[in-house]
């Protein structure tokens, strides 16, 4: 069947050169963007019923951009001025560059990790002394807390932010070729939204292993899957399933 229409369920990219719109304009489908999933700040009062007092920690791990966020949203929420000699520990260079929105970068302690959490790991050992906070999401990765445990610092975790499933009830009589996930919360999403989903002809797109075990689990079937050593890349692998789909057309 060919592919006409393509839903993917995160916010449309700002980007101008992006591979949706190149994708869109060489194969004349029409590809719509929308956030099945998104995030809330948890209100300061909250954070204080975890038992979080900012002034007793001298370091900060952020793994995300949300995290960056949320961590000096909550600090002005609890009137926290947050001291020249906090030291920072990001998960990635994308993380640390999206730091300097909150802090002049060569003044501060920043530390980088590569890409993933277990890589960041030998720099938090090296200043193991430090009382560390982690402000995460309520969806934390197993990973993270493991690896701290492991390296025997002192640290907390505190949960700044949550997943939120968004309302998607104005979708209910839209239907879409393809549907493109990249989390196993965007599935929580569709089946919280509509629960008597049924996949019929809709090709299902996904990204990641934990994705494709979450959209089976549901008992959907997968019909393009990314990331593979051919399509790295989800606009890579629509396009491979799009020039054999519409062959012909």
């Amino acid at each position: 069947m060919k592919v006409k229409t393509i839903l993917v369920s995160q916010p449309e990219p700002k980007i101008e050169n992006s591979p949706y719109f190149d994708l869109q304009e060489k194969q004349k489908v029409k590809i719509d963007f929308r956030p099945f999933i998104h995030v809330e700040g948890v209100p300061a009062k909250e954070i204080r019923q975890q038992k979080v007092d900012l002034n007793n920690y001298t370091a900060i791990i952020l793994t995300s951009r949300n995290a960056v966020d949320h961590f000096f949203r909550v600090a002005e929420e609890m009137r926290f001025k947050v001291p020249d000699s906090m030291k920072y520990f990001c998960q990635s260079e994308a993380v640390a560059y999206y730091l300097q929105k909150y802090v002049v970068y060569r003044k501060r302690k920043i530390y980088v990790g590569k890409r993933t959490f277990s890589e960041l790991s030998p720099l938090i050992k090296k200043y193991k002394d430090e009382k560390f906070l982690l402000p995460n999401t309520d969806k934390v990765k197993p990973e993270v807390p493991s690896t701290l445990d492991a390296l025997g610092v002192d640290w907390k975790q505190a949960t700044f932010y949550k997943t939120v499933v968004s309302d998607l009830s104005d979708l209910e009589n839209v239907t879409y070729d393809v549907l493109v996930f990249f989390s196993p919360s965007g599935i929580e999403s569709l089946f919280k939204n509509f629960p008597d989903f049924k996949q019929n002809n809709t090709r299902i797109a996904v990204f990641g292993n934990t994705t494709i075990k979450a959209v089976e689990e549901k008992g959907l079937r997968v019909d393009i899957a990314a990331p593979t050593p051919e399509t790295p890349s989800m606009t890579m692998a629509l396009q491979k399933y799009i020039d054999k789909a519409n062959k012909g057309k």
